[in-house]
């Protein structure tokens, strides 16, 4: 299925399942949906959504623009050619984020905010140092991974794959469930994955975001992996802001949480029929 932008970027998308809508949103930067087995998890419960960004997998390859608002203004180009009013939109790492921006742009458009696996609203280098540490220091369980790892170029698969190893607990099938991740493998689109990431360091963590964070009556379940080796701490400023919150964590998981814990995930996540409960307001 192709969904075409208002500046006429041909984007892929798929529909399955049945029920309320739930849109999804992949992480990256740069990178491309890989929620084939969420999907799966949750079409008994929802019409399930997904598509690849910009320049990004099985979309058209093309120049840009690499912002935040160009990417919120093709999530709306998404929600319009499924003829849907208002949607549950899920959105993973970096997709977290953009839903997070979808959100705040578009408030009357979403029934519920899923943020899973993000990495909160304060300034980047709260989290990213400890980030490439402790992205280091699990790799570095294999010491002939981690030196893999370090001489394979930038662009070559393999080097993804190793990577991405260490965003699983579960560390005996690390390496399978990162094969999988791979498969399809498309072009890692690094142009948008640095411009994206350039504008995250400098309007993240602003007082603003967080105002208007603090303003957003949409109900936002967060859902994180315990294990994810970006600090969970990091979450902890979007969750203070936020007005309407409930935060699930499941042990045991990494940044993938649902392909470690699928069963917890499903009850993470809850009927996705309508809005996600709030839970009681954070402590100050």
């Amino acid at each position: 299925m192709t969904v075409i932008t208002e500046d006429g970027v041909r984007l892929w998308a798929a529909r399955s399942g049945a029920g309320a809508p739930l849109v999804l949103c992949h992480g990256g930067p740069g990178l491309w949906d890989m929620f084939g087995d969420l999907a799966a998890l949750l079409d008994d419960r929802a019409t399930v959504i997904r598509w690849d960004q910009r320049g990004c997998g099985r979309s058209d390859r093309c120049d840009g623009p690499w912002t935040t608002d160009r990417f919120v203004a093709d999530t709306d180009a998404v929600r319009r050619h499924f003829g849907l009013d208002r949607m549950t939109l899920l959105g993973h790492s970096w997709g977290a984020q953009m839903a997070l921006s979808y959100t705040l742009a578009h408030p009357e458009r979403v029934s519920t905010l899923v943020y899973v696996s993000g990495t909160g609203i304060g300034p980047v280098s709260d989290w990213h140092a400890s980030y490439l540490e402790n992205l280091h220091a699990r790799l570095g369980e294999d010491p002939e991974r981690l030196a893999r790892w370090r001489e394979l170029p930038r662009q070559d698969p393999e080097r993804a794959v190793l990577q991405w190893t260490a965003d699983f607990a579960d560390r005996e099938h690390a390496l399978e469930r990162a094969r999988r991740m791979a498969d399809p493998w498309f072009e890692i689109n690094h142009e948008c994955n640095t411009a994206l990431n350039a504008e995250t360091g400098r309007s993240w963590g602003t007082p603003d975001l967080r105002s208007a964070c603090a303003a957003l009556e949409v109900p936002v379940l967060i859902i994180d992996g315990s294990e994810d080796i970006r600090p969970r701490s990091a979450v902890d400023s979007l969750e203070e802001a936020l007005p309407r919150v409930r935060r699930v964590v499941l042990p045991g998981t990494g940044h993938l949480p649902w392909m470690e814990d699928p069963g917890g995930f499903r009850r993470a996540l809850g009927d996705v029929s309508g809005p996600t409960r709030p839970g009681p307001p954070p402590a100050r």
